[in-house]
């Protein structure tokens, strides 16, 4: 690396990392000022204090599971430390926090350049309203800017806006798109779209897919049908099931998550939105409770802030 890619990347890390703790100010206003009243008036970490915290965890969107599991592991900390006041309950509960995301099997991704599989084939599921298409558009970005050369596939083929948004993104980051009148199999633009990436070379193909929660077993057909007709083009596609989920739905997002790991092999997840919400804890719940790992995060409307998903950077930002 020169000396001159050295400092840019130096620059970009700086502004993903500012661009972070923006993005979660509003989560960490609402989460600190609630630990503060949580502690009012109390100098030891006592059970009134432990369910005030249990509270103030699940009214962040945590989640009512991992919320006891943090709140089990401090109460044990504070059981074999007698010394521990209510003024070292932020160190706690971020140092238990990291450890249980660490503890989630979930590696954490540190490019957007993927070598494994040629092309690397990314199927793309969520509800509408998310910030899918967005999310899409974004993803193509960062990994053409790595230097991937990738392809959109516009499989939502019910609703004619969501055709004509992947259209617009690929304009806008110069990508190709591989597209078919709307109403038309979804299979079959992605058969198309993944028999194009492999005769133009492309590293990366990006489907998307109708966002509707209809019947769960008919949701589940659908999505094992595209799968199985990209596997007659590309053996072992899509490589990366992605579900994109909306951080300011919070409990919602969760139910989304439960539907969707029912309906299909879901192996990644997107979470859009963490900007304009205060519910980021559902980061960690959603983190915890599905053992998937998180590998995106949405932190901003510019192009460049959809990030790669660091549990100790994501933690050390909301406890700044």
């Amino acid at each position: 690396m020169g000396l001159f890619d050295f400092f840019k990347k130096k620059q970009e890390t700086v502004e993903a990392q500012e661009a972070l703790d923006k993005g979660l100010e509003k989560t960490k206003e609402g989460f600190f000022s609630k630990i503060t009243k949580a502690v009012v008036g109390k100098s030891t970490i006592d059970d009134e204090v432990l369910d005030n915290l249990e509270e103030v965890l699940v009214m962040s969107d945590v989640g009512v599971t991992t919320t006891l599991k943090i709140v089990d592991r401090i109460q044990q900390r504070v059981a074999r430390d007698k010394y521990v006041g209510t003024e070292d309950l932020n160190r706690l509960l971020k140092e238990e926090i990291q450890a249980l995301l660490a503890e989630n099997n979930s590696n954490d991704f540190e490019t957007f350049e993927y070598g494994a599989h040629k092309p690397y084939v990314i199927m793309v599921v969520g509800v509408n309203g998310v910030g899918k298409t967005t999310t899409i558009g974004k993803l193509a970005h960062q990994l053409k800017e790595a230097g991937n050369k990738v392809v959109l596939g516009a499989a939502d083929t019910f609703r004619a806006a969501a055709v004509d948004q992947i259209k617009l993104w690929g304009e806008r980051v110069d990508v190709r798109v591989v597209a078919q009148p709307m109403g038309s199999d979804p299979a079959s633009v992605a058969f198309d779209t993944v028999k194009s990436a492999v005769a133009n070379g492309d590293d990366v193909a990006i489907i998307d897919t109708a966002g509707r929660l209809h019947n769960k077993v008919g949701l589940m057909n659908e999505l094992t049908k595209i799968k199985n007709v990209m596997q007659k083009v590309v053996p072992g596609a899509p490589h990366e099931i992605l579900l994109v989920l909306d951080a300011s739905t919070g409990q919602n997002a969760i139910e989304q998550a439960t539907q969707f790991t029912q309906a299909t092999d879901v192996n990644a997840l997107a979470l859009t939105k963490l900007d304009g919400t205060a519910k980021g804890g559902v980061v960690i719940g959603i983190s915890d409770q599905f053992k998937i790992p998180v590998k995106y995060i949405g932190v901003g409307e510019k192009i460049g802030d959809l990030q790669l998903f660091n549990k100790r950077d994501f933690v050390d930002s909301l406890f700044k």
